[in-house]
């Protein structure tokens, strides 16, 4: 990782006519804007420098960590459960009491950290909504620093929004979901806030301002003297929940507030996570409210951690939803892990194929078939003994707060009631069964055109996209991405459509250009002009084509919305 060269020094640092005052050690290559120096104060600096300096190499190590797993995985290893910490798995420990203020968590719902969506999702109904600085936000400076100070007038009660074209001002009512705050993974640098030398790790630098600048604010308005409240994303082992562990009570420490008043939910989005759930849950016991089934980003593990295994291709991918064995099992045992330990057991978002459905308007009859679907999908998850789920529009969150309020009764939660013994014979060969299903000509084509189009708005600065009455983040994206290269890789038949072409290179080549052509007549030559579709066309493609899989799509693209200020010629 490379940058310009370091010129951190004590003073105040002057960027496009204004100036951040900064730490010794700390140099902020974003956009000046007086907004941003409120959250960008010295004091707010100087907290997220000790976080750096304290935990970069903890960090560095688990993602060295990372590496040799990924190493033996492509050498044929499957990854299981881990012998040398039986003990914690059949250990009778349970985490710290729930904080009475989440104890029920019936319906979340999840968007990123615009001033609107805050206002909307606070306002939604749900029990909780989770402020996303990871997979529904394109991480440009503006966005992030709007984000901080977004969150930090949400947690004062002062925020609003003045839509001038509906000629409406959006305000907080005095009822409103709880807030979690979702800071980025482990493995993604902020390139605009260079520490020593080096770019911050970006999840210290969401977690690290928001903490700093809320924590009294919350425990006093939300919290009922516990929090702030976070979900942890993209965690393979529970080396790296010890970290956030060690994170927490190092800021707990810092501000003189007890410890265990922070508190976060795991997302068990990665296949190795779910061999460890019981060790990530030990390791954050006084720090824990339970685990998510991070639906998406699990299917996207399962092509990434078997990118060398020929036998284990994915069909379509609408086709991989809670249905298939390797998925239930997964949800399962993660319901009688969480219970068993006595915090939440969280539902996602839903199968691919309806439960990330948002409302049709102008189809009224597609709109109830699809409502339906999301009915039958969130009565799964509540009678499996989930304690509550996401929904992905506020559309939806009367339809499924009826469900589980119906079939949970008085109680907030499932955690005594529903302690699923039945799921402790689930085994490592249970949790890898091959998923069944075909593959088509018309999912080679949706990958395709979904990756394109995602990635086109990434580059401008949005994260979480309405396409095809789905909404899409960045975890749907990376399927699309994996999959076609993994189709690619191993010269896949598709056998689905009865048509039995061969995927190759030539054949992905005719599809990219035909479904840019798609794109082109679906937005209008106009936008698709002013947008980034080729630019987005031309990483997806070099990505889907690449001899190794690239682990994640937003490393490569991160480089293209990094600004410098001023302007630099560094490429991260």
């Amino acid at each position: 990782m490379m940058g310009l060269g370091y010129h951190g020094y004590d003073a105040l640092q002057k960027i496009g006519g204004g100036a951040y005052n900064v730490p010794d050690g700390v140099d902020i290559r974003g956009r000046y804007n007086e907004e941003f120096s409120k959250i960008l104060t010295k004091d707010a600096l100087q907290f997220v420098a000790d976080l750096q300096r304290e935990f970069r190499n903890h960090i560095k190590y688990a993602m060295e960590c990372r590496k040799e797993a990924k190493r033996r995985y492509n050498e044929g290893a499957l990854p299981c459960f881990d012998l040398a910490t039986r003990y914690v798995r059949d250990g009778d420990w349970v985490c710290a009491s729930v904080p009475p203020a989440v104890a029920d968590r019936k319906v979340e719902i999840t968007g990123p950290v615009e001033r609107k969506m805050i206002i909307n999702a606070l306002n939604s109904g749900a029990k909780v909504f989770m402020a996303d600085f990871e997979d529904a936000l394109s991480p440009t400076w503006e966005n992030l620093m709007r984000g901080q100070v977004n969150l930090k007038d949400a947690v004062e009660g002062t925020i609003s929004f003045n839509d001038t074209a509906r000629n409406r001002v959006y305000k907080l009512n005095n009822q409103t979901a709880k807030l979690f705050v979702r800071p980025r993974g482990w493995h993604l640098p902020e390139a605009h806030i260079f520490i020593d030398g080096e770019p911050a790790a970006g999840c210290l630098v969401d977690f690290g301002l928001y903490f700093y600048h809320n924590f009294a604010n919350f425990r006093r308005t939300q919290g009922a003297g516990f929090g702030p409240f976070f979900y942890l994303p993209k965690m393979e082992h529970s080396r790296e929940a010890k970290i956030w562990n060690s994170v927490f009570e190092r800021a707990e420490k810092m501000t003189g507030i007890e410890r265990g008043s922070i508190r976060a939910t795991v997302l068990i989005e990665t296949l190795p996570a779910v061999f460890q759930m019981d060790e990530i849950l030990y390791e954050l016991r006084d720090h824990s409210v339970g685990l998510n089934c991070g639906r998406w980003d699990y299917i996207f593990s399962y092509v990434k951690t078997f990118q060398g295994h020929p036998d284990r291709l994915l069909p379509d991918r609408f086709l991989v939803g809670m249905g298939q064995h390797f998925m239930r099992s997964y949800s399962d045992l993660l319901i009688r892990t969480c219970h068993r330990r006595g915090v939440h057991a969280m539902g996602g978002m839903g199968s691919l194929h309806y439960a990330a459905q948002i409302p049709i308007r102008d189809d009224p009859k597609a709109n109830e078939a699809a409502l339906d679907l999301v009915r039958k999908d969130k009565l799964r998850e509540v009678r499996a003994g989930h304690d509550g789920t996401w929904a992905s529009h506020p559309g939806l969150i009367p339809a499924i707060m009826e469900i589980f309020m119906t079939n949970m009764g008085n109680t907030p939660n499932l955690i005594e009631k529903m302690k699923r013994e039945d799921a402790a014979n689930l085994t490592e060969e249970d949790l890898l069964e091959r998923p069944r299903g075909v593959r088509t000509m018309e999912g080679l084509r949706l990958n395709t055109r979904v990756g394109i189009q995602y990635l086109a708005a990434w580059l401008t600065g949005t994260g979480s996209v309405p396409l095809y009455n789905l909404m899409e983040d960045a975890a749907t994206a990376e399927i699309s991405r994996v999959q076609n290269w993994q189709w690619l890789k191993y010269g896949v038949d598709l056998d689905g459509d009865g048509l039995g072409v061969h995927v190759n290179r030539e054949l992905f080549g005719r599809v990219v250009e035909e479904e840019m052509a798609r794109i082109e007549r679906q937005v209008g030559p106009e936008r698709f002009k002013r947008g980034m579709y080729k630019q987005a066309c031309k990483i997806f493609t070099r990505q889907c084509t690449a001899p190794t899989l690239d682990d994640f799509l937003t490393f490569d693209a991160y480089n293209h919305i990094v600004l410098h200020h001023p302007k630099g010629t560094s490429k991260l």
